[in-house]
């Protein structure tokens, strides 16, 4: 193939352009299949945060703050890692990212089950956990393939019988297929532009126009930064809050290409970011607690040795059947949820879609402040459970739309991060202050969070639906 500098051609095109082009076709099937074997590693293990806990407790004698500390160290891991392989992916690259995320966490998932005792497992879930928090790195990296008009739609889209030892092994079974298929993944094609990789960007494209039988637009590729007019604007959009300084477009150009660890971070604080940045951050928080928390919540109150709920809203049978049950039934809401943000989300846009399921969550716990009976609770944990997944869905693609390439997946990461600390307050919440008969308490502290979150997505500064991806500042 010529170099692209030799072509003569006048006529450009960016990677957007080039995506739009080729359309969403078999290319990005086949990677939305391996970006969601990555996706049902961190479900198959939320799922565990359910089932786990109460049978480890039972078999190794444990405290309810021990049962609560296995799941909080999951979320101390992606604590760590979702700040950390954010970093790390907008720097050497996203394929380098989730090999490594991959790697832990299909190996953590083994050790646990092989875990002598419970210090060694409360460890290999906290390893377990870094490699979860790779997860925003699977999506910004899929994000980056989908064309604009069809990204939100596209977005969305054994316990009983062997013991808790079989299901953390098999929970692991999804990292290690994304091992075996790496060597055929590609880079992100709008991450090697933006280092300044056009042919290497070029080649990943014309390998997806073969692949959908579609044509590349005609002319020369070219990053986003180099079709773009308005540099005279661009030091005013990028300048630090502080110390506040003058850079040049060469100097900002230079950063903005390869950006090192320190000014990742520092770009998420410029002028055009920081508030974008901190409001993630609530919504994270509000989300990513009440998400895991609705989970841990569903195995407690369907817990019949929960002392503080009298048998006469429980039926008396096997001491795990209303668990295995209601926490099956209540799963399912992920699939509505799911198909209902991938409905609303490129109809109504993406802050109005999250912000009526927040508060329509918030609406569906505030009967759970008092006890009710099995049946109404598992349907309104069902309904709950529907709409938090939902707006879980919608927030973990609309932070990378809203983030530019250079700090995309950090900035994500980084947000993410702040949801993993909801995460590991949560089994305080959940389990803790249920199984010391303070529900009313519980609850409370859930509608907080979930109000807040809502009321935080509403001032959000951007609506991204049917936006093309900003490659810089």
């Amino acid at each position: 193939m010529p170099d692209l500098s030799m072509m003569s051609s006048d006529a450009s095109y960016t990677v957007d352009d080039a995506l739009v082009s080729l359309g969403f076709g078999k290319f990005q099937m086949l990677l939305l299949s391996y970006a969601g074997m990555g996706w049902a590693a961190e479900a198959m293990e939320m799922m565990l945060l359910s089932f786990v806990g109460p049978a480890v407790q039972s078999e190794w004698g444990l405290t309810s703050s021990q049962e609560s500390m296995i799941s909080t160290a999951v979320f101390a891991g992606m604590l760590v890692g979702a700040y950390s392989w954010g970093i790390i992916s907008d720097n050497y690259g996203r394929r380098n990212g989730f090999l490594a995320t991959a790697m832990i966490t299909g190996v953590a998932g083994c050790l646990c089950a092989l875990s002598p005792n419970y210090a060694s497992l409360v460890s290999f879930r906290c390893l377990v956990g870094v490699g979860l928090g790779g997860g925003p790195t699977l999506s910004s990296w899929f994000l980056e393939f989908v064309p604009a008009p069809n990204r939100g739609a596209w977005m969305m889209i054994v316990m009983p019988a062997f013991g808790w030892r079989w299901l953390l092994a098999l929970s692991s079974l999804p990292s290690l297929v994304l091992l075996l298929f790496y060597v055929v993944v590609p880079e992100s094609p709008r991450y090697l532009c933006m280092r300044g990789q056009t042919n290497d960007s070029l080649r990943i494209l014309e390998k997806i126009a073969a692949i959908n039988k579609r044509k590349l637009p005609s002319g020369t590729l070219v990053s986003s930064r180099a079709s773009e007019n308005d540099l005279e604007d661009c030091p005013s959009k990028s300048l630090p809050l502080l110390p506040e300084r003058k850079l040049d477009n060469e100097a900002i150009g230079k950063i903005e290409r390869k950006p090192d660890v320190l000014t990742s971070i520092y770009l998420l604080f410029s002028r055009s970011l920081i508030k974008t940045t901190l409001l993630l951050w609530v919504v994270f928080f509000g989300i990513l607690f009440s998400y895991y928390g609705l989970v841990l919540l569903t195995s407690e109150l369907s817990n019949t040795k929960n002392s503080c709920i009298t048998q006469s809203f429980y039926l008396v049978g096997s001491k795990h059947d209303s668990l295995y049950r209601d926490v099956f039934i209540t799963s399912f809401s992920e699939f509505p949820g799911l198909l209902l943000a991938a409905v609303m989300v490129d109809r109504v846009g993406r802050r109005i879609s999250m912000s009526a399921m927040l508060f329509m969550c918030c609406a569906l716990l505030i009967p759970l402040l008092y006890h009710q009976s099995e049946a109404l609770t598992t349907i309104l944990l069902f309904g709950a459970h529907m709409f938090i997944v939902g707006s879980f869905t919608i927030i973990y693609f609309y932070a990378p739309e809203v983030y530019p390439t250079i700090v995309r997946t950090t900035g994500l990461g980084a947000a993410s991060s702040i949801g993993r600390i909801g995460g590991m307050l949560c089994p305080l919440v959940a389990v803790a202050l249920l199984q010391s008969c303070h529900q009313f308490l519980s609850v409370i502290f859930f509608e907080i969070a979930i109000a807040f979150s809502g009321l935080a997505v509403l001032y959000l500064p951007k609506e991204t639906k049917g936006r093309a991806l900003n490659d810089t500042l």
